[in-house]
Parts: C-alpha cells; structure tokens; sequence
C-alpha cells in the first residue's frame, strides 16, 4: 500500500468518526433516550373517538411490532386530512417530541388536519428493518414503513382520516424518512417536509457516520437495518437517490447554517457542548440540503426550500419551521 493510499484512508476515517461524534452526541433531533418501539400496556380494542374533534387522544394501534402508541390531535371540524409528524434518532418510547419540545398543536389547534404523532422508532429511521438489531437484543423487527404506510393508515382509515390525504414531516432523521417514504407511497402522502434532514444518506462517510450514531443511540446494528455497507437497501432509503419519484409533490426543506441564533443563550458547560454539537450537525445538514436542491433543480421538481441565516440542529429551530410550512401543507391537503 502507497503512502498516498495510506494517508487517504487515514483521512476517511477520520472523517466518518467527526461526523459519528456529532450524530450521535446530539442524535439527530436529540431528546431523551429510549430503546424500542412503544408498547401497549394491555391489549386494546378497536377504534374509538373518545373526545371531541380537535381534541387530544392516545390510540394504541396493532403492528407487527406490537401495538403502537399514536398521540393524536383530531382535525379542528371533523376534517379527513392528517399530517405525520416524525420524531429525530433518539424518539422516545412514552411520547413524542413534537408534543413537548413544540407548540406543534396549537400551530394547527383551528385547522381541519389530524396531528399523528407516532411514538417510539429510536434510531429506526422510520423503515423495514432486515432483523432485530442483535448488538441491544432487540425482541422484535422495526417494520416502520409498513405501519407508517399500511398499518396506521388503515387503523385512522376508522375514525374518517383519509389515507390518501396525509402529509408527513420531520427533522433530522425524520426528514429523511419523510422524503424516502413519500417517494416510495405517492398514493398516500401529498406533502412532505425536512427540518434539518440528511438527504444524501449515501454520501462519503455517512454510512459509517450513521452505524456509530445508532450504536451511540440504543446500541442499534445498522446492519440489521439495511444490510451491510453495499446492500441496496442504503440507496433505496437515501432521498437523493429516490428523488426522482418527488415528482408532483408538494415539498418543502430546510436547514439553518449552524451559526447560533435567537434560541441558543448556553449558559452552562453541557449546554456550551450540546450547542457546538448541534453547530456541526446543522452544517451538515445544510451541505446535504444544498446537494438535494442541486438534485431536484436538475430534475426540474419544485421545492419550497429555505435556508435560514443562522441556526443550529434544535427543536426550537424545527418547531417556528413547522409554522413557516404551515400554509403550504394546508393547501397541499386542502385543509384550511
């Protein structure tokens, strides 16, 4: 082996182990860790509207995966559209993110869209897993895209939500999903959106990048996920490569520049360290959403794509996103 080869290699690896330290030090849309899937305490009956439309309910909803806490905010007048809002790398497995790290329901509190918050899918990336993830003793196999598109929509189909009228939305490792889920389900999903998403999943150094943040997050194998480094399955869950089949969909991204904005005032050390992780995630993620907008420009598919000034990888950040893209989901499932 030549010095040159040594000394690129070298370099790659390097690279691939920063990029790991930052996704799984501030996990991708970071909140509390967890381990699995959220389970039902019991067993659970069909469905049920238990309160008022527009008002908060918990659905235990059956899976493969056993059964699946949805939190869910019912459209303001009884409407059939809903918006999936996906959790980032470290979902937790007794709520959701967006319902306490946002003000997700109030921004929606008068519109005549459905909030489903699905909970659990730590470090997921919300897809159909190959196996259980041996390295944590997984007891089960992430089936996410078959419940994301099969399973939920089918149970909400019960109460009037229309499958055909959803739009789904994320940050970070949600955003990716978002847009890898919406390519393969057209018929389902007439909006999709990505807050700070990585969308160029088979970049150099990512997939190592990816393997050591999901050890980092729940002790998850990646090669339960999608196979080892060559399997098709990485390209097929990489939303640079699908998106071609973006075509005709209402689409918005976005990213800040890792700059600290308006909500980062660190005042003690571990909120000096979580800001400068969320810096360099933020970066990151603003290179692949320029490579993503690169590659839908010359695919000539319009997007709504916005790149802020500062900011960095923050649930404050995603959360005044969300109601920047508000009116464009609400016209694109015609829920005002």
């Amino acid at each position: 082996m030549g010095l040159a080869t040594t000394i690129r290699r070298a370099a790659s690896r390097r690279l691939a182990l920063v990029l790991a330290t930052l996704l799984a030090v501030a996990g991708m849309g970071a909140a509390s860790l967890t381990t699995t899937a959220a389970a039902a305490p019991g067993a659970h009956s069909g469905p049920a509207r238990t309160v008022p439309w527009g008002g908060y309910q918990e659905l235990w909803v059956p899976s493969s995966m056993g059964s699946i806490k949805v939190q869910v905010h019912w459209a303001s007048r009884g409407g059939n559209a809903s918006l999936y809002l996906l959790d980032g790398l470290r979902a937790r497995n007794d709520r959701n993110a967006w319902s306490f790290e946002t003000n997700a329901a109030d921004q929606f509190a008068r519109d005549n869209v459905t909030l489903v918050m699905p909970v659990g899918g730590e470090s997921s990336f919300y897809t159909d897993w190959y196996n259980p993830s041996n390295f944590n003793n997984q007891p089960f196999t992430y089936k996410w895209e078959t419940f994301l598109t099969r399973e939920l929509p089918d149970y909400l189909a019960g109460f009037g939500v229309d499958r055909h009228n959803t739009g789904i939305i994320g940050p970070s490792m949600g955003g990716t999903a978002a847009m890898t889920l919406a390519a393969y389900h057209r018929d389902q999903f007439r909006f999709a959106g990505s807050l700070s998403g990585y969308l160029n999943t088979s970049a150099p150094g990512m997939r190592e990048a990816i393997r050591i943040a999901m050890i980092d997050a729940g002790g998850y194998n990646s090669d339960a996920m999608w196979g080892f480094p060559w399997d098709p399955a990485w390209l097929r869950n990489d939303p640079f490569v699908s998106a071609p089949q973006l075509q005709g969909l209402s689409l918005y991204t976005a990213s800040g520049n890792g700059l600290p904005g308006a909500f980062d005032n660190p005042e003690a050390p571990i909120e000096y360290w979580n800001t400068a992780m969320g810096m360099g995630l933020e970066f990151l993620s603003m290179v692949q959403t320029r490579a993503f907008q690169v590659r839908l420009a010359t695919l000539g598919i319009p997007a709504n794509i916005n790149f802020n000034g500062s900011g960095i990888h923050s649930w404050p950040y995603w959360s005044a996103e969300l109601w920047k893209a508000r009116p464009q989901i609400l016209d694109a499932l015609n829920a005002w």
